[in-house]
């Protein structure tokens, strides 16, 4: 049993969305406890076609089936959520409406539901009846540009951040928080997500670092520009011989002088954000190409020995093959987001 998993017990959620963002989130939800219905059409969630996404999502769900062209259907569906805390869909707005499934109607019903709408866009606004995926979310909250290549190019992330990020946890987070004043007031609410502004939120760091470097560089920070992503020789990732990659995160100047010792660089100690190395300098940049350089001389395996037992941040990229082998993820309790003991 996942630690934790009590904790939401007798909370009872009614799940209609598809695909990743909404299954997710009740994933999670039904992790810490709650009885989660999971409602497919007939021809079932399109994430059955991945049958191991469809059971990472979905396992441990009551999975039952809804046709909701059927009035009778949409009648089963309300006798449900009469008795259930949370609803949470992933319809355009306006859909549920087209089906009278939608909050006014439905907190008439029960006053305590707590709905939790995942759209692209948010309920209302310029593009809330748009489509999008994962990669438009990406695109159009600026969280894509910063993911550039140290070329410039505009990179793919494996791991859909706008679904999970802006959409999964953003939804998990507020719908708590909403069935929280529910169980005090006995009022539920419309919780509407928007994966776009979710991630928007999420750039926290590059709006804030953005906005204190631009006056230096004359612009907002691209490629390599900003303070996290490729700006500060401590902080960046190194090509080894063998074309694989080092990833060294000496952000506190202690880490990055115990680097430099690793790397028999005592000069280089010195030269660091924190003693007045200025990112997107001449300096700053040159010691980057140094340690690139240096870097470059041997492969992965001597730099991951040479690390193993130093405290610097200092890590290999590793592959997904190599990171489900890893001991840090061997064992069945490391492979949980979180421990939560009485």
């Amino acid at each position: 049993m996942m630690a934790g998993s009590h904790l939401l017990s007798g909370l009872r959620v009614i799940d209609i969305t598809r695909n990743l963002p909404g299954p997710f989130a009740t994933r999670m939800l039904a992790d810490l406890g709650a009885e989660v219905i999971k409602v497919e059409p007939p021809e079932g969630d399109p994430a059955r076609a991945l049958g191991p996404l469809f059971k990472s999502l979905n396992d441990g769900k009551d999975c039952r089936t809804l046709d909701f062209k059927l009035e009778s259907d949409r009648a089963q569906l309300r006798d449900w959520l009469a008795s259930a805390d949370v609803l949470l869909e992933g319809f355009r707005p306006g859909v549920m409406a087209s089906m009278g499934l939608d909050f006014e109607t439905l907190k008439v019903l029960n006053p305590k539901l707590v709905m939790c709408s995942i759209t692209g866009y948010g309920q209302q606004g310029l593009w809330s009846h748009r489509a999008g995926h994962d990669l438009n979310y990406m695109a159009m909250s600026g969280a894509l540009d910063q993911m550039r290549s140290a070329q410039g190019e505009a990179t793919l992330s494996n791991i859909q951040w706008g679904d999970l990020a802006g959409g999964s946890s953003m939804a998990c987070i507020a719908t708590l928080a909403a069935v929280f004043s529910a169980q005090r007031t006995g009022i539920g609410c419309h919780v509407d997500v928007s994966m776009t502004h979710g991630l928007w939120a999420h750039q926290v760091m590059p709006q804030a670092t953005g906005a204190m470097l631009a006056p230096m560089l004359g612009k907002l920070p691209g490629a390599r520009e900003d303070l996290l992503n490729g700006a500060l020789p401590c902080y960046n990732l190194y090509t080894t011989q063998d074309g694989r990659s080092l990833a060294i995160g000496s952000l506190e100047h202690k880490f990055w002088k115990a680097t430099c010792d690793v790397l028999q660089q005592p000069d280089w100690s010195q030269q660091h954000w924190q003693r007045g190395l200025m990112p997107n300098s001449p300096e700053s940049n040159q010691l980057r190409d140094q340690l690139a350089a240096l870097i470059a001389t041997q492969p992965l395996s001597h730099w991951a020995e040479r690390f193993a037992e130093v405290d610097a941040c200092v890590t290999p990229v590793l592959t997904l093959g190599e990171a489900q082998a890893h001991p840090l993820f061997t064992d069945e309790q490391a492979r949980q987001p979180w421990t939560i003991t009485p």
